[in-house]
């Protein structure tokens, strides 16, 4: 067989042309050899799968990350100039920081092999005249396929023939409502979600069944676009991934060049070169936290065990924070704003009002005859055990029937005392359905279709009484249909007639009974958590594959948009290449878009992030996916999503609650706050060493800090505190901030500017510890370099160990820090470690301590806190007030 050219439209030719373009014979099939030829040529019918990570891949990423490659290079020098214990505490901390990392990612990307799933499934075909079933991957162009209710479709075709044939698409398209198919040939530039004589691979059939004719196998179909596109899309990192490697790179630059200045300085003021060369070394390490990856992917780790605990799996470390960053929000309509099932939300009729809360105005007898025609019209039926309720058919026929049930009808009882004689099936040319029964010797037709078709219908209308239904009267009621419609409504009309014997035709001289108004309705915490995301400065964009008025409809119901406000249709939608910025404005300052393709979805985040906006992505169906991925957050749905959706996301919401999207936002931001405080932590800390180091080498003082001690003192006051704050929790007031710049660095100027003041407080108090110790009570005497070092040493401990009480936001004594029971926590077992390494011999000889008397303790104990004093003296004044982003003594349990 020849190639089939890429540009062929099958939608638009007929039945006659695509066979003989595929060569098939549409009555009996292919031939087994024919097929098996075929299977050669174009391949098996599946999907190339995303190249999934290795365990290997997710450990070595876990080094990827400039300080981690700076402590690496701290490691090699202190092994190149033999410092053991040095080098083996640094290799330990990245250790650590790697088998935190890899166990959590690890667990939480365990592989979702999606496509293949979706494939794998057997598949009925015409092979040599006789029907068959085989694996859907045998599958080639020209087969001739047979599908029915519940079975998925396993590649692209055209339909050839078919009976009731409805197809849910809501994975591919976005549609909620079943696609009703038919035979025709449509124009070329039809849109997927219209092309009704088309059968798609991965849908499902939801009523009747129908014979295709297989035009595109494997990565032709449009799930193999899409996955395409999925695999095409860009991932883009993650907010935190980008402000972490700038932070890392910047600190790098400031590491590099007072090393470089410092290790001048000693050489101009006459020191060794090997031993200002151990000395820059001792910088390096006393620069760089190496608490930093550790602290940073436990905090991360504990707001990945926490949202799991609200329903919400994270695939990868950084997204936790990301989503505290979100301003904008992208979500899927049907399933997820939704909740994918119809309803009846209303009936109206001559003299008839019902609404879903069960209240009506009329006769009981014209709201009986609608309920009895919603259960005898119906080819539906709910199924209730003891263990479960089963639910069999079309959507929109089961919404009716639990109508019916709501108005205390009984299906089964009904069915029964009124058997059904004859039935004229809805079709897409009638638009109705018509069925004929008999009770106690009655016959009885019920109708239900389309409004503009049904009230032709009808000669007479109910309301109350039987009356004519005449022209003025038939016009108002279509005007009334064609307006609810407009609203977002799925309109159906109902009527009956009564017959003494078998009419000719089931649908001519009937009585008009009324209109019901369904739709799929909002899932009910949506409208909450969307006024939650709007408190919180996030936008809330719906995109969908429905009809504009449903989208806006649903929309104003939650208040995604308001009333006057118009959606952009998918039609009028263009090229991303071909916007102009007065488009793309529009485009950001729209909420709703309808009718819109996976390729338009990916354009609009695209544009979004352009922008400078942090886009979460929600969705269920394949048909997100590629945006999904695109997109700075991808969440996925548990239950109703995918498995193509959840293998691209960075999230997946087990309960497909919109409402857990907002505890995970709120955890986002908590988490970013307790980077920015064990940041500030850690680098104050640290550059106060710097500073220490740099002053006594630069002023030739009589005492300076080992590279071991430095070490020692990162390792004491950089972990246990620095985790203490990463698992500080929030303040209520953090769901009413705006969100936070993408841009915004996780250590803006102000901060720096804090950062600098902490250092400097301690280490002019650490120094100046030592030179009142020396000053006041040894002046006359030589200095005594290892009693100077010791204080120098301990003063500086215990003052970054208080220093983390300086971390809170408000009151000293009524803040989120002082409330953390596990930084009192840390600061006791810190301090218990420094007493042990005091007893212990051989540490205390590799750190050159020597015994103290209680002088000289009260001394260190004084300058520790008057370097607190001091901080929170200035921190009263609020000198760096827009450093504190907010106050946080309100806390959630």
């Amino acid at each position: 067989m020849k190639h089939i050219p890429n540009d062929f439209i099958f939608h638009a030719t007929t039945i006659e042309e695509a066979a003989v373009l595929l060569n098939s014979n549409i009555e009996h099939g292919l031939t087994i050899g024919n097929a098996n030829e075929r299977l050669e040529q174009f391949g098996r019918n599946a999907i190339t799968e995303t190249k999934s990570i290795t365990p290997f891949q997710i450990l070595v990423n876990q080094f990827k990350n400039p300080i981690v490659f700076l402590l690496l290079f701290a490691a090699g020098m202190s092994f190149w100039f033999k410092d053991l214990l040095d080098a083996i505490a640094i290799l330990l901390v990245v250790l650590i920081n790697a088998v935190i990392g890899f166990y959590m990612e690890f667990r939480a990307r365990q592989s979702m092999l999606a496509l293949k799933r979706l494939s794998s499934v057997p598949a009925k075909v015409l092979r040599d005249g006789k029907l068959c079933e085989i694996n859907s991957e045998e599958i080639v162009p020209g087969d001739v396929t047979f599908v029915e209710a519940g079975d998925v479709i396993p590649a692209d075709g055209k339909i050839i023939r078919y009976t009731q044939l409805l197809i849910d698409e809501s994975a591919l398209t976005g549609e909620s409502v079943p696609a009703e198919k038919k035979m025709t040939v449509l124009p070329a530039p039809t849109i997927l979600g219209d092309r009704v004589n088309m059968i798609f691979k991965g849908t499902y059939v939801a009523k009747g069944n129908c014979f295709g004719l297989i035009c595109s196998t494997g990565m032709q179909t449009e799930l193999g676009k899409i996955a395409t596109l999925v695999h095409s899309s860009e991932q883009a990192a993650t907010p935190l991934e980008k402000k972490l490697e700038h932070f890392s790179k910047k600190l790098i630059n400031i590491t590099i060049g007072l090393v470089v200045a410092i290790l001048l300085a000693g050489l101009l003021n006459g020191q060794q070169v090997i031993e200002m060369l151990e000395t820059a070394i001792a910088l390096a390490v006393a620069a760089i936290p190496e608490g930093l990856p550790v602290v940073a992917t436990m905090a991360l780790a504990q707001g990945m065990l926490k949202m799991a605990r609200y329903n919400v799996i994270v695939k990868k470390l950084s997204a936790v924070e990301t989503l505290g960053g979100t301003n904008v929000i992208c979500t899927d309509k049907t399933g997820t704003l939704t909740q994918n099932k119809m309803e009846v939300v209303f009936v109206t009729g001559p003299s008839l009002t019902w609404k879903k809360d069960n209240t009506f105005i009329g006769t009981k007898e014209q709201l009986g005859l609608i309920a009895k025609c919603s259960i005898l019209c119906n080819t539906a039926d709910i199924q209730v055990t003891t263990k479960e309720v089963k639910e069999i058919g079309d959507p929109l026929e089961i919404a009716l029937l639990k109508f019916a049930i709501k108005t205390g009808e009984d299906i089964h009882r009904l069915r029964k005392d009124y058997a059904k004689k004859k039935e004229e099936p809805f079709s897409s040319e009638t638009k109705i359905m018509a069925t004929l029964h008999e009770s106690e010797s009655q016959l009885y037709v019920f109708a239900k279709g389309a409004a503009e078709e049904l009230l032709v219908k009808c000669s007479h209308v109910h309301d109350g009484n039987i009356a004519v239904f005449d022209a003025e009267k038939k016009s108002n009621w279509m005007m009334k249909a064609e307006e609810l419609s407009s609203s977002g409504q799925r309109i159906i009309a109902m009527a009956y007639r009564k017959f003494n014997s078998i009419p000719h035709s089931l649908t001519s001289d009937l009585v008009f009974l009324g209109l019901v108004g369904m739709i799929d309705p909002p899932r009910p915490e949506v409208l909450s958590a969307i006024s939650d995301c709007k408190k919180a400065g996030i936008k809330v964009v719906m995109i969908t594959g429905d009809h504009p008025a449903t989208a806006h409809y649903i929309g104003n119901q939650l208040g995604i948009s308001a009333i006057g406000e118009v959606p952009v249709n998918g039609k009028e939608m263009k090229e991303y290449e071909a916007l102009t910025e007065e488009e793309k404005q529009r485009w950001i300052n729209t909420s709703i878009f309808a009718r819109v393709n996976p390729k338009q979805k990916l354009d609009l985040v695209k544009v979004f992030q352009e922008k400078n906006y942090i886009v979460g992505m929600t969705g269920d169906g394949v048909n997100d996916a590629p945006a999904l991925k695109k997109s700075d957050i991808g969440i996925a749905m548990g239950q109703r999503g995918t498995q193509v959706a959840q293998e691209v996301a960075d999230m997946v919401l087990k309960d497909d609650s919109f409402s857990s999207i907002v505890v995970a936002i709120r955890q986002g931001r908590v988490i970013f706050e307790n980077i920015k405080k064990f940041v500030t932590f850690l680098l104050s800390c640290n550059l106060s060493e710097l500073f220490v180091i740099a002053v006594a080498a630069v002023m030739n003082l009589h005492f300076q800090l080992l590279p071991l001690q430095i070490l020692f003192i990162n390792l004491i006051t950089d972990v246990l505190p620095a985790l203490a704050l990463g698992v500080t929790k929030g303040g209520a007031g953090i769901m009413k901030l705006v969100p936070r710049k993408s841009s915004e660095p996780i250590i803006n100027k102000n901060r720096w500017k804090l950062i600098f003041f902490y250092s400097f407080s301690i280490a002019l108090t650490s120094i100046g510890a030592v030179l009142f110790n020396h000053g006041v009570f040894h002046s006359s005497e030589p200095w005594d370099s290892i009693m100077c070092n010791n204080i120098l040493f301990f003063t500086l401990i215990i003052s970054q160990l208080l220093h983390v009480l300086n971390m809170g936001n408000g009151a000293f004594f009524n803040n989120e820090v002082i409330k953390n029971k596990y930084v009192w926590y840390s600061i006791a077992g810190s301090l218990f470690v420094l007493l042990g390494i005091i007893q212990i011999t051989f540490v205390r000889h590799a750190l050159n301590i020597i015994p103290m008397t209680m002088r000289e303790w009260l001394i260190i104990l004084t300058a520790s806190f008057a370097s607190m004093l001091i901080i929170q003296v200035i921190k009263s004044f609020q000198l760096f007030a827009k450093s504190q982003p907010y106050n946080t003594t309100s806390h959630e349990k």
